[in-house]
């Protein structure tokens, strides 16, 4: 036996190492909470069905399911990003789970990382599931895989800084009930399934300018009308993004 070979070695495992293991757990733990499936998975897969069998909101010309997919598609974004990760967040601030995390050797950035990377595992699942069942719809998309990537990269890191804003500033139980408030509310008014043309025309400015309106509609004039790059649209997300992340890191409150 050589000498030193029960010797402890402390010291912390290899960063990289860290955050794999903190991604895997905040996967598991996402993918485990009924909650957290009902709004990820159930909700959007319902709406989708619904709306694409049942005529209830005149989607212009063409089959609903064009129209609906992409809207869809947004909506398991925000549903995951934000809404999802806010009270998920909201709650292991106020059990005191973040204090000790932050108090581990994993640096706090990269526990936020870790955060991310599971909403984007979460996401792509999402996005697998929801297209196969539009694809069963009759769904034909069309248009640059590239697009449709950056918006929805830049989609999930403009409600991720959101959420982790709300879930780092409120209670626990006012991000519950301003999470889900903001979830109706953007679902109605955000272009999901309600095209924004009929809103009124001063309505249609300011809803034009939502993070969800801007993600909805950019993946649809991608995957519907086969647009090559909807930089308006890329740019109102990036706009959020930088606003939602840096709020976030500036303001968050660890207990």
């Amino acid at each position: 036996m050589s000498a030193g070979t029960y010797t402890p070695r402390p010291g912390a495992a290899p960063l990289g190492r860290m955050i794999a293991a903190q991604t895997s757990l905040e996967t598991r733990m996402l993918l485990r909470n009924g909650e957290q499936l009902l709004l990820t998975v159930i909700i959007p897969t319902l709406l989708l069905v619904l709306f694409s069998a049942v005529d209830i909101v005149d989607t212009g010309a063409g089959e609903s399911v064009d129209f609906l997919a992409p809207g869809i598609l947004a909506l398991a974004v925000m549903s995951t990003a934000f809404t999802g990760q806010a009270i998920a967040t909201g709650f292991e601030r106020r059990y005191g789970v973040l204090k000790r995390l932050a108090a581990s050797p994993l640096p706090r950035w990269a526990l936020m990382t870790s955060k991310t990377l599971a909403v984007l595992v979460t996401e792509v699942l999402q996005v697998a599931l929801l297209t196969v069942i539009a694809f069963a719809l009759g769904w034909s998309p069309q248009g640059n895989p590239l697009a449709v990537l950056l918006l929805l990269v830049l989609g999930t890191a403009a409600f991720s800084g959101l959420g982790l804003l709300m879930a780092g500033t409120l209670k626990a139980e006012a991000t519950l009930a301003a999470a889900n408030l903001v979830f109706l509310l953007l679902l109605v008014g955000g272009g999901v399934i309600v095209p924004l043309d009929k809103f009124p025309d001063a309505v249609q400015s300011v809803l034009g300018l939502l993070p969800i309106a801007a993600l909805s509609d950019g993946l649809r004039d991608v995957l519907q009308h086969g647009a090559a790059m909807p930089w308006g649209d890329l740019g109102i997300l990036a706009v959020w993004a930088v606003l939602g992340l840096g709020a976030a890191a500036r303001f968050f409150r660890w207990e």
